[in-house]
């Protein structure tokens, strides 16, 4: 099917939509639905299939693709994503499509496909930074959680390192994936600053899943050695028991 195409309406629109359910996998389709939680309209297309239609859609006219685009399953969600990502453009452009996706964000898979293909944010490192100090900040689980891991992935830097924690500190929710981001992004952060993450996790208002959490993330991390690990375990908080 040709996708590099120079026009999308709803009717080629759903002619695409009929290709891509060609392309289902069951079992990996049934592989994704223990995988992420409530999440039940999903297609089952591996992921390298779903990154070889956004780049040809991104060769055509990608504006019209989006504002064609349904959001029934997961798949058609995680495709906008990764065509977002592929925008050649200027931050005011790339910014209003992550605004108008960042909404759509429902799983933690979406979320994280989404900021590991924002690589434009590199180009415009302070500018997106901006932008995510209000979504740390957000009462949105997924909102927060966006902004968590795209902090992980492109923030973890001498300028940065301090604000990360301040915020950690500071995110009050009892959201499990929120949490998770939180205990994932420090973990990322001792790898690349062990000396300030370990005053850090001497010294901060983590509750107690978080902290733990955070500790077998590093525990189970490759870059870190066997004698940090010991330490790191040793570390653990011990909780009550009902």
């Amino acid at each position: 099917m040709m996708l590099s195409r120079e026009k999308w309406d709803k009717l080629e629109y759903i002619e695409f939509l009929e290709y891509m359910k060609s392309m289902q996998d069951i079992k990996y389709r049934d592989f994704n639905k223990k995988l992420i939680p409530g999440t039940e309209n999903i297609i089952g297309i591996r992921i390298p299939n779903l990154r070889k239609l956004s780049k040809e859609i991104s060769k055509g006219n990608w504006k019209e693709f989006l504002e064609v685009a349904e959001d029934t399953y997961y798949e058609e969600i995680m495709l906008q994503g990764m065509v977002i990502g592929n925008i050649n453009s200027n931050f005011e452009e790339v910014l209003y499509y992550i605004k108008k996706f960042v909404p759509k964000i429902s799983n933690w898979a979406i979320c994280d496909g989404f900021c590991s293909g924002l690589k434009c944010t590199n180009n415009y490192k302070e500018y997106m930074y901006d932008i995510l100090k209000k979504y740390v900040c957000s009462e949105n689980p997924w909102e927060i959680r966006f902004a968590l891991v795209m902090f992980l992935i492109y923030y973890v830097d001498d300028e940065h390192i301090k604000d990360i924690f301040e915020y950690c500190n500071n995110i009050q929710s009892e959201e499990y994936y929120v949490k998770m981001g939180m205990a994932w992004l420090l973990s990322i952060c001792f790898v690349k600053y062990e000396e300030e993450t370990l005053l850090y996790i001497k010294n901060n208002n983590l509750d107690d899943f978080t902290y733990n959490k955070m500790l077998q993330k590093i525990i189970e991390s490759n870059r870190v050695d066997l004698e940090k690990k010991n330490i790191i375990r040793s570390m653990k908080r011990k909780t009550r028991r009902y």
